[in-house]
C-alpha cells in the first residue's frame, strides 16, 4: 500500500468536521470499519482511531471452519484486516449448537482488506491506499456533505420476552445455580423494531455523543450495520503479550463529585458485583492459560473502577505471554467468546443460554476489531450496540445482566430496562405494549 501523512491544520475543515465528512464518504463503500477510542484514558489504551473502507468482496472464509481458514488468511496476510467474530463461533470452539431464530443474517465471521485506511492522530492524518492518490481521496472527503438523519420516526420497539417470562427464567437460572450446573450466567433479551428505515451513520454519531467509549465502532457490510458503543475489551495482542479486560460491575454516575465518590465506593464494596467480577477473572485466567506459557498469566489489576459518561464500571486486567508455537488464532480459540458475556463454567453457561434465550445473538457478545500485518490485534466485546439489516428493515439490540444466586428477578429486569432505555433514547423510540 502507498502511504502519506497530512497535517490536519492544513485542511480547509476542522479536524472534527473532517472526521465526520470522512465517515459520510466511507458510507458510500460496501465495506466500512471504523474504530474510535474517543480519547478516553484506558489501561493499555483503547482502539486505534482508524477508518477503513473497501468496495471489494470480504476475505473468503468458509463459515464452517472459520478459525482454520482465518489462520490460513493470517499466514499470507500483508495489510491490516478488519472485521468481527460472531457469537455463534462458539459452536466451533466447543461442541455446541444454535437453533434460535436469526433475524439479522450477519455471517458468523467477516474480515476484509481495506483499500483505504485513515489513521487519525492528534494533529496528523496518516493515509494508506492501494491505488489512486492521496489528494483525490482527501478532495473526495472534503466534497462529501455532512451526514443528515433521514430516518422515519419515532420508532416502535418491541420486547422479545415478556416481563413475566424473563423473571421466570431468572428463577430457573437460580435453580441451576443451586444444582451446581452454573455459578453465574449472562442472560440477555432482545428488543427489536420491524419495517423500519433508519440512517445508520447519524444514529451511530448520536450514540457516540450520548455514550463515548474507548471501544466504539461502526461496521457496514453491504446492507448490514453494527453501531457499537462498547466500553469493554475482549482481547488485545501486543507481540507475544495478550491482554483481556472483562467488565463486571456497573453503577450510575452521580450529579456531583461528592456523589461520584460515594457511588464509586458503593460499587467497590458491593459483594454481589465483586463476586461476579472475581468469577469472570478466574474464567479469563483459565481461558488465557490455554495458549499462554505456564506462570505468565497474571491479574495486573483487580476490581479497577473506571468512570464513563453515564456509569462507573468495575474492570479487571489479566495478561499472559503466548507459548512458543502458539499464535493469534490459538489465543482467539482459547478465549472466545468473552466470559463476561457467557458465565461460569463457560460451556454449561453457553448451553443454558441457548435454551433460555429466544433469538440468536448475532454480533452481540461477539468481537469487533482489527488484526495488523504482524498479527497483533485488538477486539472489543460487542455490547451496548445496535444491529440493523436495511434490506429486511429490521433493527435489533440486546441487553442483559449477570445472574447469580443472589439475583432478585425484579431487580435484574429493571437493570435490563435501564440499559434498554439508554438506547431507546438515542433511537428516539419507545416500547410498544
Amino acid at each position: 500500500m502507498y502511504t502519506a501523512k497530512i497535517s490536519l491544520s492544513d485542511l480547509p475543515a476542522s479536524p472534527e468536521e473532517f472526521r465526520v465528512k470522512a465517515l459520510a464518504w466511507a458510507d458510500t463503500f460496501t465495506l466500512v470499519a471504523y474504530y474510535y477510542d474517543h480519547n478516553i484514558p484506558y489501561p493499555y489504551e483503547g482502539f486505534k482511531h482508524l477508518l477503513a473502507v473497501s468496495n471489494n468482496k470480504p476475505i473468503p472464509i468458509i463459515q464452517e471452519q472459520s478459525f482454520a481458514d482465518l489462520r490460513k488468511v493470517l499466514q499470507g496476510q500483508q495489510p491490516i484486516i478488519c472485521g468481527y467474530l460472531g457469537y455463534d463461533l462458539k459452536n466451533q470452539v466447543e461442541k455446541l449448537s444454535s437453533h434460535n431464530k436469526d433475524t439479522l443474517s450477519f455471517p458468523g465471521i467477516l474480515f476484509f482488506e481495506p483499500e483505504v485506511n485513515l489513521y487519525f492522530n492528534y494533529d496528523t492524518l496518516n493515509v494508506s491506499y492501494t491505488s489512486g492518490d492521496v489528494k483525490s481521496i482527501v478532495d473526495a472527503i472534503l466534497a462529501t456533505p455532512l451526514p443528515s438523519d433521514s430516518s422515519s420516526g419515532p420508532l416502535q420497539v418491541k420486547q422479545r420476552v415478556t416481563p413475566e417470562k424473563y423473571k421466570r427464567n431468572v428463577e430457573r437460572i437460580r435453580h441451576h445455580i443451586v444444582e451446581g450446573n452454573v455459578y453465574e450466567l449472562n442472560y440477555c433479551m432482545e428488543f427489536f423494531a420491524e419495517d423500519v428505515c433508519i440512517a445508520p451513520l447519524p444514529l451511530y454519531l448520536s450514540l457516540c455523543k450520548a455514550s463515548p467509549t474507548p471501544f466504539s465502532g461502526y461496521l457496514k457490510f453491504e446492507d448490514k450495520y453494527l453501531l457499537c458503543a462498547s466500553p469493554e475489551r475482549f482481547l488485545k495482542k501486543e507481540g507475544e503479550k495478550l491482554i483481556s479486560q472483562p467488565i463486571k460491575g456497573t453503577i450510575r454516575r452521580g450529579s456531583t463529585p461528592e456523589e461520584d465518590l460515594e457511588l464509586q465506593q458503593q460499587l467497590r464494596n458491593d459483594e454481589k458485583e465483586l463476586a461476579e467480577n472475581m468469577m469472570i477473572v478466574d474464567l479469563v485466567r483459565n481461558d488465557l492459560s490455554r495458549s499462554c506459557a505456564t506462570g505468565t498469566v497474571k491479574v495486573e489489576e483487580m476490581f479497577g473502577i473506571y468512570g464513563f459518561r453515564q456509569v462507573f464500571q468495575m474492570i479487571s486486567t489479566i495478561t499472559g505471554e503466548l507459548k512458543p508455537g502458539k499464535d493469534l488464532v490459538d489465543a482467539l480459540v482459547g478465549t472466545f467468546p468473552m466470559g463476561s458475556m457467557t458465565g461460569a463454567p463457560k460451556i454449561s453457561a453457553m448451553q443454558l443460554i441457548e435454551e433460555l434465550e429466544e433469538t440468536k445473538r448475532g454480533l452481540y457478545s461477539g468481537a469487533f476489531g482489527y488484526i495488523t500485518s504482524d498479527q497483533d490485534c485488538d477486539f472489543n466485546v460487542v455490547i451496548r450496540s445496535i444491529q440493523y439489516n436495511s434490506s429486511k428493515r429490521y433493527l435489533s439490540f440486546m441487553v442483559g445482566s449477570a445472574i447469580t444466586f443472589d439475583s432478585a428477578p425484579d431487580r435484574e429486569y429493571e437493570e435490563c430496562l435501564l440499559k434498554a432505555q439508554a438506547i431507546l433514547q438515542v433511537l428516539n423510540a419507545h416500547l410498544s405494549e
